[in-house]
């Protein structure tokens, strides 16, 4: 798809994969539509001179945001958009409040969708469109201490497989990304001590951002980053109880690290 006057709304935009993926978009020619619930931080985004770029306060998990969120997108021109804003989570689900479960059921996976489908009737209008979805390793391979996360991850990616179904016959292209662990300060002290005991792969912001722009410019429809982790997403829907055993295996590190996020 072509990147280079690509007019793009990019939510979640004052995280630290949103700040670092606006660069990259940016530095490929886009226009960029830059929207974050923090006005402060959004206005702290550093993008090249040259950039044609609107910021957006919006809370897109309410209506109002939605909304606001939606006219800025028609009175911008936008013809792609991509739903970054999420939540992270860690902690045993019988510990968690139901309060944060909700929010990171509606953070990672109302909020997309709802933003979406709001924006389709626009969406399909243009010459070229695409929407695309940030997800997680966790929503092919949902992990222990991260069961609300991983069930919003997983409804993104299934709701991601049946919206490209059902517009394979638009001009809407719809993308689903799955990064890894990114290290980013979206993970606490208890989740990068946890990584540090399993000997889980992170990867750089950069490294994730440079992978979507080239995903979304390559018209690739699905991808995971990093190995063994795309092994284990094929592992797990292939044959999800020799994944079952091998978390098993962690299950005592994983308690041990939970009890002090």
């Amino acid at each position: 798809m072509q990147l280079k006057g690509a007019r793009i709304i990019l939510t979640g935009a004052n995280g630290g994969l949103g700040r670092v993926l606006a660069r990259e978009l940016a530095n490929a020619g886009a226009a960029l539509l830059l929207i974050g619930r923090d006005p402060a931080a959004l206005a702290r985004i550093d993008l090249p001179a040259a950039c044609d770029y609107q910021l957006l306060q919006a809370d897109l998990t309410h209506s109002l945001g939605i909304e606001s969120t939606v006219q800025a997108a028609r009175s911008f021109g936008a013809n792609i958009l991509i739903n970054n804003a999420g939540v992270a989570s860690f902690g045993l689900l019988a510990d968690q409040d139901w309060n944060d479960v909700e929010r990171i059921l509606a953070t990672n996976l109302g909020a997309p969708i709802r933003l979406t489908q709001a924006l389709l009737p626009w969406l399909t209008q243009q010459p070229e469109a695409a929407v695309v979805n940030i997800g997680s390793t966790f929503g092919s391979v949902p992990f222990a201490g991260f069961t609300a996360y991983s069930a919003a991850k997983a409804g993104l990616r299934g709701f991601s497989q049946a919206l490209r179904r059902e517009l394979a016959d638009s001009r809407v292209r719809v993308i689903h990304v799955a990064p890894r662990a990114i290290d980013t300060p979206i993970n606490p002290p208890a989740v990068r001590a946890l990584n540090r005991a399993l000997g889980s792969a992170t990867d750089s912001p950069e490294q994730v951002a440079r992978h979507i722009v080239a995903m979304l410019a390559n018209d690739v429809a699905e991808g995971h980053i990093g190995f063994p982790e795309r092994f284990f997403a094929w592992l797990n829907g292939f044959a999800p109880g020799l994944v079952d055993r091998g978390i098993r295996g962690k299950l005592v590190i994983i308690k041990q690290h939970a009890t002090k996020a």
